[in-house]
């Protein structure tokens, strides 16, 4: 297993792809507004099952990129798993910054940035976006206020929903996390 970070051309398997359809399939119940997705080749291929079923097209918003991993990009995990910077990685994370990549701050940062240009342009709608799980415990960390060097405790499986809420002056609320059976129909813009 490797550390695919942006590299090109990676697509689903068809584990995946039925993973996407059963996502399209959850969200049929939802007012979708907009769909978003990274402009990596798998979430793209994630958000297409969704995109058919909406009858929407999908924005790239490069904010929901996966983590620049620089010169960690393909290299496999058990080798990276030994090196002493993992355990940073793995335990403190808001000081680790992957050799020519990004930082876990800067990365929290621009899916947070992106959140938020996207709210604000879409406000009172639902907004479907496709990312990566890295990004996703980020946002799903600064929503609930916990800190960046815990976020490794959260847990983001392929094909899972997470659902965060924004009201204009109130904090973020997060309605789900790594759902990956439950009906969504109840979810409805605030």
């Amino acid at each position: 297993m490797v550390l695919p970070g942006r590299a090109p051309g990676l697509h689903l398997s068809d584990r995946g792809r039925d993973q996407a359809v059963r996502v399209a399939e959850r969200l049929s119940g939802l007012p979708v507004d907009a769909l978003y997705s990274s402009p990596l080749e798998r979430a793209c291929e994630t958000a297409e099952p969704t995109a058919v079923r909406t009858g929407l097209a999908v924005k790239h918003d490069d904010g929901l990129l996966e983590c620049d991993f620089g010169e960690w990009t393909g290299a496999a995990i058990a080798e990276l798993a030994a090196l002493p910077e993992w355990q940073t990685v793995q335990h403190s994370p808001s000081t680790f910054r992957f050799p020519d990549g990004e930082s876990f701050p800067e990365m929290q940062a621009r899916i947070v940035g992106a959140m938020e240009v996207l709210r604000a342009a879409h406000a009172g709608g639902v907004i479907v976006c496709f990312s990566h799980a890295d990004p996703i415990k980020a946002a799903v960390a600064h929503a609930l206020g916990t800190p960046l060097d815990l976020f490794q405790r959260i847990v983001i499986s392929p094909g899972s929903v997470s659902a965060i809420s924004f009201v204009e002056g109130q904090d973020p609320a997060v309605h789900m996390v790594n759902s990956t059976s439950e009906p969504l129909s109840g979810l409805r813009a605030s």
